[in-house]
């Protein structure tokens, strides 16, 4: 087996809410055949992984993979449980997975759940795979895995370095190394609790919560309100010592010391035992306590860098008191690291056995830290007469440490609740002082719970503040040794989000087959009037307050993260495409407002899509993320975008349903009206918005911007979608009036039904490229200036499969009188002048008369086109890339404006209707 690619999928997506990868997995000679296939397979597996005796499996129950396993199931299935159980064992909790084939034999998509802030580029999931499937190989070749060996490295234990159990090891650490540490967790999980969006920048620690101007930054402790004077004061510990002096603050005497002769002085001053620690140091680094002789004030000041603070030591116990936003909110004595004696072991051997505690990791990524054996250890013990190979009697409480920090080893017991009054006001002056808004106060004595005694000139403090930490770690108080844990990441959010804010701009997302650029783009201007800064993304680019900022095809996940985390929007349109949706799944959580505008037959063939019904499922996540009390709005005249309200996950009953559509004889917009709802409709030439019984007239089908006089109904059904979305975010009902009929199309909606003139001859450019959307601007023309005048200039994208491009030509061949063929510059894929060959022989395989000609390029396809012209017609201009395409037919001397013709046919709004045979092939055989 291998894994041939993968990719990630960053957001929910159509296999599951939270982030996941998608492998390809080739089976090649295990292609075809079962684990019952194998003798004893099974038997090697679970000895390797007894772990996948407690997988449900589609039993839903402990057991239920064994079952398969021994009954007999794919390879491909067995790796995915395997992947599974691999990354429990290396600490990287994940549950969900799932094995899909794919159209090509012994071919199978693996999609894997990843930890919801496992950054986007981690090599993990790759390497996770990769084992899998190395694993799964080795054990159908017979080698038989000693379980011990396996958990040995989930756990991490460094003496096992080598084979498989080496190999988890290394991805067990790469694993942790990647994580956020228990800091950034807290303030993450604290956040999705309240609802908040949370997004991880990469893989640091800084992740962005809440969306637009309502969006927050956080790293580790520190937030964007976090003051930059306030860090460097609290970084530099001798100004730290003047300014809280100043302002009476009880602090140890002491002073700064850049050569060895200061230092000296002060120890002369200040007689033992002293504290010398780098004059801008953190977490316990370098500090050096108990410093009673010339000689340790030597090694401490060397060991400082000769850049030190020396001061008193005080007496008594040493705590740390978390303040956040002017309150406190966490307490915790802190206690060096220490061993206990069993009269057995060394206490090289003790330590090795704390070690082993899983809370305890390197650096900062757990709870708790390993204890390391240096010169200081040794020391330490030194002065309890003790060394590393002593063994203690049962009992006998070994320190190891001088210094506190948990960083060196130390452990913490929560004292939250026995924190005195005087204390708590104490700790709140020096974090204002400083002028921090997330601070940790370090203080020494005698009990926190007692009062504190004034300063009194001359007399040396019994008690007082030794430190005062920015972006202070919060692992004591999320997880001490002794006492209540506390949640001090949401103590953070709060006061980054007062009052139950969530966060959230209002958003909509807009998918669907055709229309959903022109829905996306008008809902944009219909909201115009309500004074918010719009954050837009569509096929041409990202817009921020009517300003495109990145131009390309933005209809993915990335650009949507571009609009919600750019602190300048206000609100949120999305045209959400379905290809960003498979590869990338989508760029948010929740949305306020869903739309699908239709569904139907496109992009069959690609990224596993066979099927409308697949087309379906896959649009079908717009709108099953959209919100519990959001708005979804729905085509009432498409069947599959009604068949949504029946799927689980959509549940109508939690969300409000608006419909849209041409057909005010809809038993379902009927039924819907019935209750009382509200609906935006066709009916008696106007657009209304109704609600129950009642119809509020909108605009004139006949006057509405881009409906051509009522022509291109299909705008309406646009204009309704937008008008809905907009209203669902807002927007008042005269101003939506308003915009609608001052909404010109050629400016805000370019390409979509643009119409200029040229001389005696009209062109319209649109681009339509499947068989619905052809379909619909031919009927339009027909209606305009009648069939036999329509020219075309035809080009379709060749990513398309060959049946669809197929029906695309017979619905061409049906509409246009002539025709001009050519290939885009970009095939897709395909033989340069594949698709127009293929598009050709079937529209002459429909109309073996049709006058088509075959055309190199835009430029010459145009001009034949026009060439074919008589005046009075239309010519039909199709296109992949808008720019050149206006670029050639202004130097041509091509304008807006002109005329619009009279309809030459009825305006009959019939949805669905169209007036090619070509009606079967688009309604009908598409779909199976």
């Amino acid at each position: 087996m291998k894994i041939e690619s993968l990719r990630r999928l960053r957001g929910p997506n159509v296999y599951l809410s939270r982030p996941a990868v998608v492998a390809r997995l080739r089976l090649e000679e295990l292609a075809g055949r079962e684990t019952s296939d194998l003798t004893g397979f099974a038997e090697r597996l679970l000895r390797a992984l007894p772990g996948l005796a407690e997988h449900h499996c589609a039993a839903g129950a402990p057991g239920g993979f064994v079952s398969r396993l021994r009954g007999g199931t794919y390879f491909g299935h067995v790796t995915e449980h395997v992947c599974i159980e691999l990354s429990q064992l290396i600490g990287r909790d994940v549950s969900f997975g799932r094995t899909v084939s794919t159209d090509e034999p012994g071919c199978y998509r693996l999609i894997m759940e990843c930890p919801i802030d496992e950054p986007p580029e981690s090599l993990v999931p790759r390497a996770l795979l990769d084992a899998a499937v190395d694993l799964v190989g080795e054990v159908v070749a017979g080698r038989t895995f000693s379980s011990v060996a396996l958990a040995a490295a989930g756990a991490g234990i460094p003496e096992m370095q080598h084979g498989f159990a080496g190999r988890l090891a290394g991805l067990a650490a790469l694993a942790e190394r990647e994580a956020t540490g228990p800091s950034t967790r807290s303030i993450i999980e604290a956040a999705r609790r309240r609802g908040i969006p949370v997004e991880r920048c990469g893989d640091l620690s800084l992740v962005r919560l809440g969306w637009g101007d309502r969006r927050r930054l956080a790293w580790a402790a520190m937030s964007d309100r976090t003051s930059g004077v306030g860090i460097d004061v609290a970084g530099d510990k001798e100004i730290t010592r003047r300014l809280l002096a100043d302002a009476g603050v009880p602090i140890p005497d002491g002073g700064p010391a850049r050569t060895t002769a200061e230092a000296a002085r002060l120890f002369a001053e200040l007689g033992g035992p002293l504290v010398v620690k780098p004059r801008q140091g953190r977490h316990g680094d370098r500090v050096t306590l108990g410093v009673a002789t010339e000689d340790d004030l030597a090694r401490a000041f060397a060991a400082a860098g000769e850049d030190a603070v020396v001061e008193r030591q005080l007496g008594g116990r040493d705590y740390r008191v978390l303040v956040v936003a002017g309150a406190v909110v966490a307490a915790a004595e802190r206690i060096a690291a220490y061993v206990l004696g069993d009269g057995r072991r060394t206490v090289t051997e003790l330590i090795d056995r704390t070690n082993t505690d899983p809370r305890r990791g390197t650096g900062h990524s757990r709870v708790l830290t390993r204890i390391t054996v240096d010169e200081s250890v040794q020391r330490v013990l030194a002065r309890q007469g003790r060394t590393l190979d002593s063994v203690p009697e049962s009992g006998c409480q070994v320190w190891l440490r001088d210094t506190t920090n948990l960083s060196t080893g130390g452990t913490s017991h929560d004292v939250t609740d026995r924190v005195h009054p005087d204390v708590a006001g104490l700790c709140l002056r020096v974090a204002a002082l400083v002028g921090l808004d997330i601070a940790g106060i370090d203080l020494r004595l005698p009990d926190i719970a007692e009062p504190l005694r004034p300063v009194v000139d001359g007399v040396e403090p019994a008690a007082g503040v030794i430190e005062v930490n920015a972006v202070p770690g919060l692992r004591m108080h999320l997880a001490p040794v002794r006492g209540r844990a506390r949640d001090v990441g949401d103590a953070i959010v709060r006061s980054m989000f007062p009052a139950g804010s969530d966060g959230r701009i209002p958003t909509a997302a807009v998918t669907g087959t055709n229309g959903k650029t022109t829905v996306t783009r008008l809902t944009a201007h219909l909201l115009g009037d309500t004074g918010k800064r719009l954050g837009l993304t569509t096929t041409d680019g990202v817009s921020i307050d009517g300003r495109c900022i990145f131009r390309a095809d933005a209809t993915g996940p990335l650009s949507a993260q571009m609009v919600l985390g750019d602190p300048a929007v206000q609100m949120a349109v999305l045209e959400t495409a379905r290809g960003g949706l498979i590869k990338r799944g989508l760029g948010y959580d929740w949305s306020d407002v869903g739309v699908i505008t239709n569904i139907t037959a496109d992009h069959l063939g690609q990224d596993g899509l066979g099927t409308i019904e697949d087309i379906a499922h896959v649009k079908a996540l717009v709108a099953e993320r959209v919100r519990d009390g959001g708005t979804l709005v729905l085509n009432a005249d498409d069947p599959w975008v009604r068949s949504l309200v029946d799927r689980p996950r959509v549940r109508a009953d939690r969300k409000r349903i608006v419909w849209f559509g041409l057909d005010a004889e809809q038993p379902v917009l009927v039924e819907h009206l019935a209750k009382g709802a509200t609906a935006y409709l066709l009916q008696n030439g106007w657009l209304v918005q109704a609600t129950g019984a009642r119809r509020t007239p909108l605009v004139r089908l006949a006057e509405l911007p881009g409906a051509f006089g009522g022509a291109a109904l299909h705008a309406a059904a646009n204009a309704l979608a937008a008008t809905a979305t907009a209203r669902a975010l807002g927007a008042a009902q005269e101003s939506v009036v308003h915009r609608l009929a001052d909404f010109d199309p050629a400016v805000a909606n370019p390409g979509r039904g643009t119409l200029l003139r040229l001389g005696d001859l009209s062109l319209f450019v649109d681009y339509a490229h499947n068989p619905a959307a052809l379909a619909a601007t031919l009927r339009t023309l027909h209606r305009l200036w009648g069939a036999e005048r329509c020219v075309a200039a035809v080009t379709l994208p060749g990513d398309r499969r060959d049946d669809l491009l197929a029906a695309c030509a017979q619905v061409v061949a049906d509409g246009v009188g002539r025709a001009v063929l050519y290939d885009d510059d970009d095939p897709r894929g395909r033989q340069p002048g594949e698709v127009s060959t293929l598009v050709e022989r079937e529209m002459r395989a429909r109309r073996p008369k049709l006058r088509a000609v075959r055309a190199v390029g835009c430029r010459e396809a145009v001009t034949a086109a026009l060439d074919l012209s008589a005046p009075g017609d239309v010519v039909l201009v199709l296109y992949e890339k808008l720019e050149p395409v206006l670029d050639l037919l202004a130097g041509l001397g091509a304008v807006r404006g002109g005329a619009m013709p009279v309809p030459v046919l009825p305006l009959r709004p019939a949805p669905g209707a169209m007036t090619s045979p070509a009606r079967d092939l688009v309604n009908g055989a598409l779909r199976h």
